[in-house]
């Protein structure tokens, strides 16, 4: 008897990533699908997603519409779980229960860590078990910028680069650069730290300086989510070095012969001037001038030390120089500040006399007046008298009157 032979339906062959694939997308459509019918869903736990800073303190909330007894879970990002209801589930000190009701778990988690970054799940034990996850963000808190540069002391024209670095950031961290409250631009640089969490960054800044700029404070500023109180900032103090400004001072404006008197060289520069050199144009010094360093004195004046002084200054930076030309004047010769002195009294007197014409102006007229008045006073009852002695006698007022007129008159 012949075998009889069944007969099989072949079936293609698939790849198996192909099946994976397809597998996987059957699986995420029904969550999509689950999750759309879990919107209004009473039981469905409700978190939100936090961000805090290393360090800091963050407050995990996972709530329900409504309860039907069951408890509220939370686990962290290793799926241990932390809390179920109010029962600690795991011995770490740093996550406290905050609040836990029947439709309410929060948790905190204090001195928070960049290891504690990622996704926390929320369920409830209900039937079928929902579930919820919060995503924590964790901020790297960059540290304080250093400044370094390639050289303390740079000479007046020439270039220095600033370098500032910044690490434990995350995300990266940006730098900027100031001169007082001007922003300068630098050239940034962002590199990964070992520990592939945080990042160090940096920024170069070129700059050519003046004299101008000695002293002059430059900072670097680090900005980032984390610093909530400001940027974090330091300061670099420019040293420039720079040749030395001279100028000569004279002891007064007006040296007069037979006294005493010096000349200063002050020099201005960075470092601070260290010789001092006089001189006198078309001659020598006069016996009588003392060179003491930055000072050249005068025992003892002389119209012969008439002349142009130089000075000339050296600071192991560069030269300077200056001149004074030197008058010597009489020994009766008033000096500017006397002079203003005596215009300012010669003013004074001017004022004065000019109110006492004014007011022997005003009491002239004054007595003018009052004389007026007499004679008219004298010439009435004379108009009908034949001479000047009964005209007196004829006068208002009699003799009473006359004699009244004889006694003013006097």
């Amino acid at each position: 008897m012949k075998g009889c032979v069944r007969p099989t339906m072949a079936f293609p062959a698939f790849p198996a990533s192909l099946l994976w694939t397809l597998c996987s997308l059957t699986i995420l459509s029904a969550t999509v699908h689950s999750n759309v019918l879990l919107e209004d869903d009473p039981f469905q736990p409700v978190t939100t997603d936090e961000t805090v800073s290393v360090g800091g303190t963050v407050t995990l909330t996972c709530t329900v519409m409504e309860s039907d007894n069951s408890s509220l879970q939370w686990s962290n990002t290793a799926q241990q779980t932390l809390y179920f209801g109010d029962k600690r589930a795991l011995r770490d000190n740093r996550i406290q229960l905050y609040r836990s009701t029947a439709t309410e778990l929060s948790i905190t988690i204090a001195e928070v860590q960049l290891s504690d970054e990622g996704d926390y799940t929320c369920s409830i034990f209900t039937r079928p078990i929902r579930t919820t996850r919060a995503t924590v963000t964790v901020l790297g808190v960059p540290g304080k910028p250093q400044i370094l540069s390639d050289d303390d002391d740079v000479q007046e024209g020439g270039a220095i680069t600033l370098t500032c670095s910044s690490s434990g950031s995350k995300p990266p961290a940006k730098l900027r650069w100031y001169r007082g409250e001007e922003e300068l631009t630098g050239l940034m640089d962002t590199e990964l730290s070992t520990d592939e969490r945080t990042y160090t960054v940096k920024s170069q800044l070129h700059l050519t300086v003046t004299r101008e700029d000695n002293n002059v404070k430059i900072a670097c500023a680090v900005d980032h989510p984390s610093l909530t109180g400001g940027d974090e900032r330091t300061e670099k103090t420019l040293r420039v070095l720079f040749s030395p400004r001279v100028q000569i001072q004279p002891e007064s404006d007006l040296p007069r012969e037979g006294e005493k008197f010096h000349l200063e060289c002050v020099g201005t520069g960075n470092p601070d001037p260290a010789s001092f050199n006089w001189d006198k144009k078309d001659g020598a010094l006069p016996p009588m001038a003392k060179v003491d360093g930055s000072f050249l004195r005068f025992e003892l004046l002389n119209k012969s030390d008439n002349g142009v002084y130089q000075c000339q200054v050296d600071n192991g930076i560069g030269m300077g120089q200056a001149d004074y030309t030197l008058l010597v004047q009489d020994p009766t010769a008033m000096s500017t500040s006397s002079g203003v002195d005596h215009a300012v009294i010669g003013g004074v007197v001017a004022v004065i006399v000019f109110i006492l014409l004014c007011l022997l102006i005003v009491l002239g007229r004054y007595l003018i007046r009052h004389k007026g008045t007499y004679l008219t006073h004298e010439a009435k009852g004379s108009d009908d008298a034949p001479d000047a002695d009964t005209a007196i006698i004829n006068a208002e007022g009699g003799h009473s009157g006359a004699d009244d007129k004889k006694e003013y008159f006097i």
